[in-house]
């Protein structure tokens, strides 16, 4: 599960990253997923 992380957050990222809006979007919700692992 661990390695997926990484590609995740990178498709997160370029999905959605037409306006700066988006890539704090993307960030918080990267930071959510990271969060989630950590918990597990």
């Amino acid at each position: 599960m661990k390695k997926y992380v990484p590609l995740v957050l990178a498709v997160m990222f370029l999905a959605g990253c037409n306006t700066i809006e988006g890539v704090g979007k993307d960030i918080k919700k990267g930071d959510e997923t990271i969060e989630k692992a950590a918990k597990r």
